[in-house]
């Protein structure tokens, strides 16, 4: 399932994500934008995962799927979609995202779970007693890490110094506070996100990302803060005061 949009016919498709996204009452938008590309994004993703972990519930007249998503009153989110019986593909039309309530009222009480990105919650938390090891190298000569790095910074004859900094402070600000670090699930595991601020140290610009190896974190690339929210999303929404949308 490359994307959601092929597996089911929607009609208009950005009247309906508009729909889930009033339903949630959750900001999906960078900036001033309205296509809803977050939450698309996460819809995509999700149902990949569903179709991984065999958590699509199919009939031979409809198919279930669990957002992961909660309406304004903590109610769970279903796409329900019914048998396209004209044979021609996708296999199902969509009807609607619906609650628990909504599918019971058509005498469907069986639900599918939602979508697990993770086993061990101590994964999600940052370990100040491991080290960062950080990819210099990958970050300063990849071409997609260097396009990501602000102008003023990129031309400086300081940039190590100024990367150097930026992460010693970021490495004081996670030990005094775990929850800064923000998980991601980004190629099947669980990383986390930390805030570089390079031009104002309190303003960050991009997202350091570590993966945790035994008892050391590699930081291996950064990522834009738009980047970094897309793939934390996946888990939760981002509950801090550093990777926000605005």
């Amino acid at each position: 399932m490359e994307d959601i949009y092929k597996y089911m016919v929607w009609g208009d498709y950005d009247q309906k994500i508009k729909t889930l996204a009033n339903m949630t009452g959750e900001n999906w938008n960078f900036n001033n934008n309205t296509n809803n590309i977050i939450l698309k994004k996460y819809l995509s993703h999700t149902a990949n995962k569903l179709k991984e972990e065999g958590k699509i519930l199919t009939t031979d007249k409809y198919c279930i799927m669990n957002t992961g998503l909660f309406t304004t009153y903590y109610e769970p989110i279903y796409i329900y979609a019914e048998k396209n019986l004209s044979n021609s593909d996708p296999d199902w039309w969509f009807k609607s995202f619906s609650t628990p309530y909504d599918l019971g009222n058509l005498g469907i009480t069986t639900l599918p779970e939602r979508a697990n990105y993770f086993t061990d919650p101590s994964a999600l938390i940052f370990d100040p007693n491991c080290k960062i090891n950080v990819q210099f190298k990958h970050i300063y000569d990849d071409e997609e890490n260097r396009a990501r790095i602000p102008e003023e910074i990129l031309n400086s004859k300081n940039i190590h110094s100024i990367f150097k900094g930026a992460i010693d402070t970021m490495i004081k600000k996670v030990t005094a506070n775990y929850k800064i670090a923000i998980p991601q699930y980004f190629n099947g595991q669980i990383q986390l996100l930390l805030p570089l601020c390079l031009i104002d140290e309190n303003i960050p610009d991009l997202a350091l990302v570590v993966t945790k190896i035994n008892n050391v974190y590699q930081g291996h690339t950064c990522l834009t803060l738009e980047m970094a929210y897309n793939n934390a999303r996946l888990i939760a929404k981002p509950e801090s005061n550093w990777l926000t949308l605005n």
